[in-house]
């Protein structure tokens, strides 16, 4: 199963977390959204625009309905009528058509800054150290850019033009509504300062558990991918009740986060709506009041009816788009957290290239640590000549691995360096060094596509008789000409390999890169014993003429070795070939007889080979 620490000594970095507050995170978004700017301002043109004529409306049916009580008592205005009401019509088109153009304008621009969000972040992800992703649980990074990203684009598609409108709306009618009686109006406004108080209470009280929200959104996805990539391991080990049970504290939590954040945000609807029905009540009565001492026409009521609809209306709009505002605060603040990890080292600047390698690498009083307080790589120095085997042994921890990361750049050494060639590692970009290896890990990677698409993989110009070679070479060819479509066949979740044939695949894909360099950690360790001495002289093809690191804990498969480093906490304390170090019966004599007295009829098999 996938671990969030791999190098628990790295620390949680949740205890590195910045605190951004609403505001700062609104900023942030505002910021990014800079080059769509222009055409977002002209949305919200557009949407005022539009409201204002919502708004100029009941004025304009005021007048109308004006005409037509007079008319009660006389003749009716034919022609005012008629001219008020085609210029209703033409209001209420035009509104709507500035709505349309709105809408359009930012469902656009959402989906382009979604886009560009989602490009981002997964430029960020090859910028990032291999650091960040040993203290992160991938799940909770995919969280990131799908969930995260998604609410942010729903808000700014869904609630911006809808909170502009509400605003310029409420807004507009308290103008209007002032242009048409104080009174009334001061009325409307004291029903609606209660609702307005409540709301702010509300928002600044919810907005901690939509953050926990998100959290716990990403920390559950990150459980399940991780509780599904080792479904396996979870079966034989009858792990399923304790898989349940961490699913359902972080379920239970989440679900806590949700009801909270929805319940206070719930809230505001309900509030708004019945301060606004409270306002319609309390204005209904000053307006009757008024009108039954003649000092506002019947007009004046109708289009106040109007105005104290769209003074409320806002309000509970105003209130949705605050929820959903929230929601997007506390998806942002996770996902520019993530674009401001620290990136590594620009190396732009670096101008040398290392090319015609022969293979010559020399490690120079190299110290490591994961945390600078805690070395694990004390002091190591080996200079192995190009062309050479080089086996590195040891205990689980004694650092075969982790020198194998700070060889590749994965890491950065804390002092000493790593020369290929006579030129440090540290001048020379990390895409060059890679280019000069070629890697075998103990877990095998393969993607989605063809066979040949897997071997070849990023490795330009290959022919076709290249990857059949590479395959003969290691054994795996006979297996995948029975496949329907030979090299074409399509790794998917239809195709069953084992896990010796994965890594099969993974050593074939390393013969076709023929870098200078090679490196195998625990390469044949999937593999049984028949199929390993298969690999095993296939490798001893390929390391002719290369340099090569092989980590290993059989021992017997590095017996021709050129020369064999024996590390125990972070150290050589011995080296030599196979022959020289079982002479010095030292710790290397101790390993290599304990497994040889322990080993099984496969042991036996491989060492008699």
């Amino acid at each position: 199963m996938l671990k969030k620490n791999n190098h628990p000594q790295l620390g949680s970095s949740a205890e590195k977390e910045p605190k951004a507050s609403f505001g700062d995170t609104w900023g942030k978004l505002i910021a990014y959204c800079k080059p769509y700017l222009p055409v977002i301002i002209l949305a919200i043109v557009l949407a005022i625009a539009g409201t204002i004529f919502t708004i100029i409306g009941p004025d304009k049916l005021s007048e109308l309905t004006d005409h037509v009580t007079a008319g009660l008592f006389g003749e009716i205005d034919l022609d005012a009528v008629s001219k008020i009401g085609f210029l209703l019509v033409a209001l209420y088109g035009c509104s709507a058509l500035f709505s349309y153009i709105q809408g359009f304008i930012m469902a656009t621009v959402t989906q382009r800054v979604s886009k560009q969000l989602r490009t981002d972040v997964s430029e960020k992800i090859n910028k990032l150290p291999l650091k960040y992703f040993d203290t992160h649980n991938f799940g909770d990074v995919l969280s990131r850019i799908t969930n995260d990203i998604d609410t942010i684009g729903q808000t700014m598609n869904q609630s911006i033009g809808t909170l502009v409108s509400a605003v310029t709306l409420f807004l507009g009618s308290l103008v209007m509504m002032f242009t048409t009686n104080v009174i009334m109006t001061l009325t409307a406004i004291a029903s609606t300062l209660i609702g307005f108080g409540l709301m702010g209470l509300i928002i600044k009280k919810s907005q901690k558990h939509f953050l926990n929200q998100q959290q716990e959104l990403g920390a559950i996805n990150a459980h399940i991918e991780e509780i599904y990539a080792g479904h396996n391991i979870v079966k034989v080990y009858n792990g399923e009740e304790e898989a349940k049970k961490t699913f359902n504290e972080i379920n239970g939590r989440l679900q806590n986060s949700v009801w909270k954040a929805q319940f206070l945000s719930g809230l505001m609807m309900p509030i708004m709506t019945f301060i606004g029905n409270f306002g319609y009540v309390a204005v209904c009565v000053v307006g009757a009041a008024l009108a039954m001492d003649g000092k506002i026409s019947f007009g004046v009521i109708v289009a106040f009816m109007m105005y104290i609809r769209l003074f409320t209306q806002p309000l509970a709009q105003m209130a949705q788009a605050a929820t959903q505002l929230q929601s997007t605060a506390a998806a942002s603040r996770r996902v520019f957290e993530f674009l401001e990890e620290a990136e590594l080292e620009d190396e732009s600047h670096k101008t040398a290239v290392l090319k015609d390698v022969k293979g010559d690498v020399e490690f120079k009083n190299v110290k490591f640590g994961y945390n600078e307080d805690k070395i694990i790589i004390n002091d190591f120095s080996v200079h192995a000549k190009a062309g050479q085997k080089v086996a590195i042994v040891g205990p689980t921890g004694a650092g075969k691995s982790t020198m194998v990361n700070f060889l590749m750049r994965f890491y950065e050494v804390n002092s000493g360096e790593i020369k290929i060639d006579g030129v440090p590692t540290h001048t020379l970009t990390r895409e060059n060094v890679h280019e000069l290896f070629c890697m075998v890990l103990q877990d095998t990677w393969l993607f989605e596509g063809t066979i040949k698409e897997n071997i070849v993989y990023n490795k330009k110009d290959v022919t076709h008789e290249e990857v059949v070679r590479a395959c003969e070479a290691v054994g795996i060819d006979h297996f995948i000409q029975t496949l329907p479509h030979g090299y074409d066949t399509v790794l998917n979740d239809q195709l069953s390999l084992s896990a010796g044939q994965k890594q099969l695949l993974t050593i074939a894909r390393a013969m076709v890169e023929n870098a200078p360099l090679l490196i195998l950690d625990e390469a044949t360790s999937s593999v049984d014993t028949r199929t390993e001495l298969l690999i095993q002289q296939a490798m001893d093809k390929l390391t002719v003429g290369r340099t090569s690191f092989v980590i290993a804990h059989r021992l017997s498969t590095i017996k021709n070795a050129d020369l064999i480093l024996v590390m125990k906490d972070g150290d050589i304390i011995e080296s030599g070939n196979h022959d020289t170090l079982l002479a010095q019966q030292g710790f290397y004599a101790d390993l290599y007889n304990s497994q040889f007295s322990e080993g099984t009829f496969e042991e036996e098999l491989v060492v008699n080979a």
